[in-house]
C-alpha cells in the first residue's frame, strides 16, 4: 500500500508544499480533495459528524482516523477516553504529533485486546466493510470490541440518487452485483493506489445485516441522502 492518504496527511501537517488529494470511483469523475479538509474544527463538520461526537461516551475507539480530527475533538473537548486507528501509518503518527494520546496503526480485523463503549465509524463508515460478502465478517469483528451496553455510530449514504432514470422515475443499475459497491482510487502528486472496494449502504441493507449479526439498529439522523445509524447488542 503506497499509502497516498496518509503521505498528504504528513506534507500538509509538516507544511512540506502538500496538494490536493484526487478521487474516483467506478461511477464517478475525478473529485479534488483539499488535505485541509481533513484537519477541521468541529464546527466545520457536517450534522452526522457532530451528531456522532455528541451521541459519544465512554471510552471510544475511532475506526479510520484519518488525521484524527474526531478523535480530537473528543479527546480534548468530551475529555472521553479515545483510541485513534487507522490502516494508514503515516496518519497515524500525525494524530499522535497532534496530541492524541492514544493512536495505532492496524487493520480494524487485526485489532484486539480491548473493549469499547463507543465505536465510531464516520465519512462514510460503512466503506470500511469493502463489498456486500465481507459485511458479516466486518460486524462479527466490531460485535467483539464491544461493551455489552456499548454502541456503534456509523454513517453512510445511499447513492441510487447518482444513477440514471428513466421517464416513469426507474433507476438504470448496473447488473452484476450491489450498486453501492464501487471501486475507490486515491491520487496524489502523480501517484495512485490500487483500486480498493469501497461499500456505500443503504439503511434497509444495513438494517438487514445488523440485525443478522446481533445488533439492534436505529437511524438516529437523515441528512438528504445520508444518515447515521446507531448499533447496540441485542
Amino acid at each position: 500500500m503506497k499509502d497516498l492518504m496518509g503521505k498528504a496527511i504528513w506534507d500538509y501537517y509538516h507544511n512540506e508544499n502538500s496538494e490536493d488529494l484526487q478521487t474516483e470511483t467506478s461511477i464517478s469523475e475525478l473529485d479534488e480533495l483539499p488535505v485541509e479538509y481533513l484537519f477541521r474544527g468541529f464546527e466545520d463538520m457536517n450534522k452526522i459528524e457532530q451528531k456522532a461526537l455528541q451521541f459519544s461516551k465512554g471510552k471510544t475507539l475511532d475506526i479510520g482516523t484519518g488525521a484524527g480530527s474526531h478523535a480530537l475533538y473528543l479527546q480534548n473537548e468530551r475529555n472521553l477516553d479515545v483510541l485513534a486507528l487507522d490502516i494508514s501509518p503515516k496518519s497515524i503518527e500525525v494524530c499522535k504529533l497532534r496530541g492524541i494520546k492514544k493512536a495505532v496503526s492496524e487493520n480494524i480485523l487485526n485489532f484486539s485486546g480491548e473493549t469499547f463503549d463507543t465505536i465510531i465509524l464516520l465519512m462514510n463508515g460503512t466503506g470500511i466493510f469493502e463489498s456486500l460478502s465481507k459485511i458479516d465478517t466486518y460486524l462479527k469483528k466490531l460485535h467483539t470490541l464491544l461493551n455489552d451496553e456499548g454502541q456503534i455510530l456509523i454513517d453512510s449514504t445511499d447513492i441510487l440518487y447518482m444513477f440514471d432514470r428513466d421517464e416513469d422515475g426507474g433507476v438504470y443499475i448496473p447488473a452484476g452485483g450491489y450498486y453501492g459497491e464501487l471501486d475507490y482510487i486515491v491520487h496524489y502528486k502523480g501517484e495512485s493506489e490500487e483500486p480498493i472496494t469501497w461499500l456505500y449502504l443503504d439503511f434497509n441493507t444495513l438494517k438487514n445485516a445488523a440485525v443478522n449479526n446481533g445488533f439492534k439498529i436505529e437511524k438516529v439522523l437523515k441528512d438528504e441522502d445520508s444518515y447515521l445509524a446507531k448499533l447496540t447488542k441485542k
